[in-house]
């Protein structure tokens, strides 16, 4: 599997692959999580791996100071350009190190699996030791992730659709191996060329979280297992949302 793969991922076709995703379903799912952290209007957030920035833009409606962060320029193109009046800030760079000065945020957030990316458990670990210097003593986090538990039941091994404005036909092909689960994507164009991507994602469990957490510095709080803010369920939950701080 290619180590770096999200170095690749996230072009061009990742907006195709994903249009499916829009911003009234992002908007519902900003606002119920946000509720749950209690930030004051005007709150500075950092929305790491905002992608196309959906999730950035119902943050700003919110009345947040924005700032999205990804790897991607083409996602990042994508986002500047729904956003003319340069309302949020978008910025390159690798979660991994953030381009960030220490205590610059009063909360960070990651949404919708944007996490567990990297080869080395140490390297997805730094993740959070970034997010915990980059908040300010005090500051409030929030990670959406995947229950493993629950993918690993529900996976869906095989799909295959027809992207209705391009004609493209897309090939999904998902699977566990070595403790992630990895998706193959097949984008074929009806003169016959195919082009094929990988996404790979480490099943991190809550514990895992939770010591990744505390060696950052950081306190998780609260657990739940859905947008609709459901109790967490090992075994049932779709979702495993955390949300905790950095002690003051």
């Amino acid at each position: 599997m290619n180590n770096d793969w999200y170095e690749h991922s996230f072009g061009e076709d990742y907006l195709i692959v994903y249009r499916h995703r829009d911003s009234a379903q992002a908007q519902r799912e900003v606002e119920a999580m946000m509720g749950w952290m209690e930030l004051p209007p005007g709150a500075s957030v950092l929305d790491v791996g905002c992608g196309m920035g959906r999730h950035a833009m119902a943050l700003r409606d919110l009345g947040y100071a924005v700032t999205g962060l990804d790897l991607s320029e083409v996602l990042l193109a994508h986002a500047r350009r729904n956003d003319p009046g340069r309302s949020i800030r978008w910025v390159r760079g690798d979660m991994r190190k953030l381009p960030f000065e220490d205590k610059s945020f009063d909360a960070v957030v990651n949404w919708f699996t944007s996490f567990g990316y990297f080869f080395e458990d140490e390297e997805n670990a730094r993740v959070l030791a970034e997010i915990g210097r980059v908040l300010a003593p005090g500051g409030k986090f929030l990670i959406d992730f995947m229950n493993a538990a629950y993918v690993e039941r529900h996976l869906v091994p095989l799909s295959e659709r027809t992207d209705g404005p391009t004609g493209l036909r897309i090939r999904e092909e998902r699977f566990i191996r070595n403790g992630y689960v990895v998706k193959k994507i097949a984008v074929s164009s009806p003169d016959g060329d195919v082009r094929n991507y990988e996404e790979r994602v480490r099943l991190f469990g809550l514990e895992s979280f939770r010591k990744m957490a505390a060696e950052a510095g950081l306190v998780l709080e609260s657990v739940r297992g859905g947008y609709d803010g459901s109790p967490y369920d090992p075994d049932q939950s779709p979702r495993l949302i955390m949300t905790g701080r950095r002690p003051a």
